[in-house]
């Protein structure tokens, strides 16, 4: 990971941290304080020992009392230290969940107002994974750096001031050794680091996988392919434990030369401080304390070994996901954009041109009116740029020129939220959330009483079917809707365009689910629907052209033609060559 990603990482789990200041202090202060009575305990029992060696010369009862008030200072230190630790882990235990659900909000929050390509190119499945590894990565860096990283920092300052007042040569080992120790594991961990980076990323590969196969798991069983999609996650799981192997190999090797160097300053200290006691430069006191430094030290670079190569691992996972919200959206808001305020509805198109990648445009200069409270049909064969026109009107896109205004307003310079909260869609395939039919239909107008959500049920024909489920309109529809039959799911969500009661209405294909029996039902409930609304309905369905005011023929990203069907069919052009085909196939 380069060293700007780290720095980033950091920064964004700073500005988390900001908002308790105060804890995050008391975290730091009693961390701080507890290892500096850490370092003073070892002082005392080389004090301890040095009496011990001068017993000969003391009074046995002037020794007893001296020896029991070095252990009672000792005792002090050491109750003080326990209560440092539990008030620092306390405090821990509190600060990281706080944080952990801020960032677990605001990552969800942020990738939610991404556009609608962000969401086609991306597996819901690893966008969730991503979210819960960036919580758990702070949980795993603050843990490190409070628990470990600082303890570890503030012993080595503490040990080195010490060893430079008792002997400036066995405290320069010491500072050549940590040295040489920290590089060592810089070497390491960076290498290992460019590993655990491909593993982050083959690892949110596994989950999208298995994401994308579980919930295609009608198809799966449609075109028998329980065998392939076995073998194909298994292929990519194999690619992952091959990578998680080799990381931890390379770990291994890492923690076998820290073990030896620790081995090595330990003899090389004692080996120094021999000749020194000889020469009177040192005391039996001095071997207890350079001992019991070295024991810390050691405890404490055991688990740092350990936790370093985990932080490097929270690093890779989380910069992945800040990756993402850093991310500018596709489509914002412009800089002072205004609500949208809806008149009359008129829409119009003035030489709209748009495509979906550089190459190949996709609509060439578009314009057409649509006047208030008009009911237009658009038609035209596939790839003709039908749907395209709803997904730029709700602007999930922005245009490669032209625009788009409505009551004279460009709908670029209005907010996003405004322009669809005027706009109401019935799409060829809603998808619902797996919640309550009560609730999916109310997410139309989330305060509208249960009155309200019942008769727009009603008016939408499908009151019907829900009274007859055992528990109503209490009643979880399942994962995208999937405990529903397409025509049930289609008609819950013409209630919710009917309680959400918006000036404009897009019909895309809003009758394709149904059957005749349902979509005759359902014809009435769309009249009163498209009441005194400007209507945008991209059809095939006989049915649903009859009913239009006009209607708008599409070819190749163009208007081919427009008007009544009576006069369309007069032009002997494309319309009437769709018509025929539907038509054709409507009689037989």
């Amino acid at each position: 990971m380069e060293s700007h990603g780290n720095k980033r990482v950091l920064q964004f789990f700073w500005q988390s941290l900001k908002n308790y200041r105060l804890t995050t202090a008391w975290i730091f202060a009693t961390v701080v304080g507890q290892n500096v009575l850490n370092l003073i305990a070892p002082l005392f029992y080389k004090q301890f020992f040095d009496v011990l060696t001068r017993a000969h010369q003391t009074d046995a009862h002037a020794l007893f009392v001296q020896l029991i008030t070095i252990l009672g200072i000792v005792f002090v230190i050491h109750v003080g230290s326990w209560l440092f630790n539990q008030g620092a882990w306390d405090s821990i235990a509190t600060l990281e969940p706080k944080v952990m659900a801020d960032l677990e909000q605001h990552a969800f929050q942020k990738i939610l107002g991404h556009s609608y390509r962000f969401f086609t190119n991306s597996f819901s499945g690893s966008l969730v994974r991503r979210i819960n590894r960036l919580s758990q990565s702070f949980e795993s860096i603050f843990a490190t750096c409070a628990g470990n990283l600082l303890p570890l920092s503030v012993m080595l300052t503490g040990i080195l001031i010490v060893l430079f007042q008792r002997n400036v040569w066995v405290a320069l080992s010491v500072l050549v050794w940590v040295i040489l120790f920290f590089l060592i594991n810089i070497v390491f961990s960076f290498r290992k680091l460019k590993l655990d980076i491909k593993r982050a990323a083959k690892d949110t590969e596994v989950s999208a996988t298995m994401s994308d196969s579980l919930a295609n798991s009608i198809n799966v069983r449609l075109f028998s392919g329980d065998r392939f999609e076995a073998r194909r996650f298994g292929a990519v799981s194999n690619e992952l434990k091959a990578m998680r192997i080799h990381g931890w190999r390379y770990g291994r090797k890492l923690d076998f030369t820290q073990t030896g160097l620790m081995i090595a300053i330990e003899f090389v200290v004692m080996s120094l401080a021999i000749p020194l006691w000889q020469k009177g430069l040192l005391t039996v006191g001095d071997f207890a304390l350079f001992q019991g430094y070295l024991i810390a030290l050691f405890g404490q670079l055991n688990n740092a070994r350990k936790l370093i190569r985990k932080l490097f691992e929270s690093f890779a996972d989380a910069k992945e996901t800040v990756e993402i919200l850093d991310t500018p959206y596709e489509v914002q808001d412009r800089a002072g954009a205004k609500a949208l305020t809806v008149r009359e509805a008129k829409i119009e198109f003035k030489n709209v041109r748009f495509a979906y990648e550089k190459t190949g445009a996709l609509l060439h200069g578009l314009t057409m009116t649509i006047q208030p409270k008009e009911k237009i049909a658009i038609v035209g064969p596939s790839g003709a740029g039908k749907s395209t026109i709803v997904k730029l009107i709700l602007r999930f896109f922005d245009l490669t020129g032209g625009e788009i205004l409505i009551d004279g307003q460009a709908i670029e310079n209005v907010t996003q939220e405004s322009l669809r909260d005027a706009i109401a869609l019935v799409p060829q395939e809603p998808v619902l959330f797996h919640r309550t039919l009560m609730e999916n239909i109310r997410y139309g107008r989330r305060d509208a009483t249960d009155r309200e959500v019942i008769e727009a049920a009603k008016r939408a024909q499908c009151h019907a079917f829900i009274g007859k489920l055992p528990k109503k309109y209490e009643t979880f529809v399942g994962e995208r809707g999937i405990k529903l039959s397409g025509g049930e799911r289609q008609r819950v969500a013409i209630a919710r365009a009917i309680l959400k009661n918006a000036p404009i209405l897009l019909l895309d294909e809003a009758t394709s689910s149904l059957d005749s029996e349902s979509e005759q039902s359902i014809q009435e409930a769309l009249k009163e629907l498209m009441k005194d609304k400007t209507t945008i309905a991209i059809a095939h369905r006989l049915s649903t052209i009859m009913q239009m005011d006009r209607i708008i023929v599409m070819e190749q990203g163009r208007v081919a033609d427009t008007g009544t069907h009576e006069t369309l069919l007069k032009t002997h052009g494309l319309y009437q060559k769709l018509w025929n085909i539907q038509a054709g196939g409507f009689v037989t």
